[in-house]
């Protein structure tokens, strides 16, 4: 979305103007929740002054109880009024950086941790990480009570249009919305299985980035419930089709220049590309935990479904983990494959920002690119080709996020500390539960 820098006078002149009446101050938790503090248009000065507080003990993941008095820091860049809310009076909305009670940023706010990086990010030269992301999702039917069922909402497949794409009109309207608030969608089709669907939206740095993959999930939400359909991110919620990515086109940037094209080098990338590419590669398998932080997560990543298993890259398959799309110049990236939609971007973009930078400080080379099928090749090949597995399963992934101190750092002690407790309950509470598929296979053989 393109930036606005409002002053405080005229957005509180333009909240007069299209009758604001509520104010919804929005912000991350470190599970990459959306929450929000709604306030009546009265409080907006306070908003704006930086005195609106909230109890953060109540959010998981922040602060204990004892020192649960926090700030919202509103970015007034952020300033947005939502096109559907006007029952009552309009709705705006504004993101919030969290800050503790002396006025210091708050360790554990996922958007103020990724800030942090992005300024280790500057002090090494480069002025922006630019962030293009891909989105996917699924839409099932509401039944009568309005309750989730487990019919999808139709029956088609990659590209699919109507009638075989029945959320054709809506996936139209959300783009629509989307454009309204100022999104430039590039691409919206249907995906591979029945009932998924995809949006894609122009590259941003990549707080606005985040900002905006945030917005989006709040948007195809609220106008999937208006054609009685419910829409999720949840990574795989049907076994036997494939499940929902979030590719991550990234870049560097060196003011207006990209910073990974060389017109002169190897496939026209620059050395600071095959560094960075190093980097992403030499820590994948710990920041897997953190782009794939569900459970659920490790269904999508199996053969046969066209989400990654192995760590590679290639500038041409897709079977790697990391492709280089085709377009050079300004639209030079590398692609990262295997994050779901259910990761919290700005903790996402933090570890694959720092693993980036590690190549680039160390001047780390990337193995062999390949251009055969992974999915074809023997164990064997694929070890002398220097091509590793991604973790199987979260309980694996968390194993390598402790053990790489890297993206560690790139979370800080106090999310990662949070991250990892909830996620070895998640992993705990997930083994003691006995599936139907477990019923199904012994129940009666045993």
């Amino acid at each position: 979305m393109p930036k606005v820098d409002y002053t405080a006078e005229q957005i509180k002149k333009i909240a007069q103007e299209e009758n604001v009446r509520f104010l919804r101050l929005m912000f991350t938790d470190i599970s990459g929740m959306i929450k929000n503090v709604e306030v009546p248009i009265s409080q907006i000065d306070k908003v704006l002054d930086h005195k609106m507080m909230f109890d953060g003990s109540s959010i998981e993941g922040f602060v204990r109880i004892e020192e649960s008095d926090m700030y919202l820091f509103p970015d007034l860049t952020t300033w947005m009024i939502f096109p559907w809310e006007a029952e009552h009076g309009k709705v705006a909305r504004l993101i919030c950086d969290i800050y503790n009670s002396d006025g210091t940023p708050f360790a554990g706010d996922p958007r103020g941790n990724l800030k942090r990086i992005l300024n280790h990010m500057q002090d090494l030269g480069y002025t922006s990480f630019e962030l293009g992301p891909e989105p996917e999702f699924f839409l099932f039917q509401l039944d009568q009570e309005e309750k989730i069922t487990k019919s999808l909402n139709d029956h088609g497949g990659y590209f699919d249009f109507a009638p075989m794409d029945l959320g054709e009109n809506c996936r139209r309207d959300i783009v629509l919305e989307l454009e309204k608030l100022g999104f430039e969608a590039e691409a919206s089709h249907h995906e591979a299985a029945p009932g998924q669907h995809e949006i894609d939206f122009k590259y941003a740095d990549a707080i606005d980035a985040c900002d905006s993959i945030q917005t989006f999930k709040l948007v195809v939400k609220t106008i999937a419930r208006k054609y009685g359909l419910h829409a999720t991110f949840m990574p795989k919620p049907m076994d036997g089709i494939a499940g929902s990515g979030m590719h991550c086109n990234m870049s560097l940037f060196k003011g207006n220049e990209n910073a990974f094209y060389d017109e002169n080098g190897e496939m026209e990338l620059s050395k600071i590309a095959y560094q960075f590419l190093a980097g992403l590669i030499k820590h994948a398998r710990a920041y897997t935990a953190i782009c794939d932080p569900t459970v659920n997560s490790y269904k999508r990543l199996v053969p046969g479904y066209e989400a990654p298993v192995h760590v590679a890259w290639s500038g041409h398959n897709r079977s790697p983990l990391i492709r280089v799309p085709a377009s050079r110049g300004l639209s030079t990236r590398l692609e990262l494959r295997s994050v779901d939609p259910s990761a919290n971007p700005y903790l996402a973009l933090a570890t694959l920002l720092e693993a980036g930078l590690d190549g680039v400080q160390n001047e780390l080379v990337p193995p062999e690119g390949v251009d055969r099928n992974i999915y074809v090749m023997t164990e064997e090949e694929r070890e002398k080709a220097q091509i590793f597995d991604l973790p199987s399963t979260l309980h694996n992934a968390l194993k390598e996020l402790k053990d790489d101190s890297i993206i560690i750092d790139a979370l800080g002690s106090h999310i990662y500390e949070n991250f990892i407790e909830a996620k070895q309950m998640e992993w705990a509470a997930f083994r003691q539960t006995v599936s139907e598929w477990e019923r199904e296979q012994y129940l009666e053989l045993y």
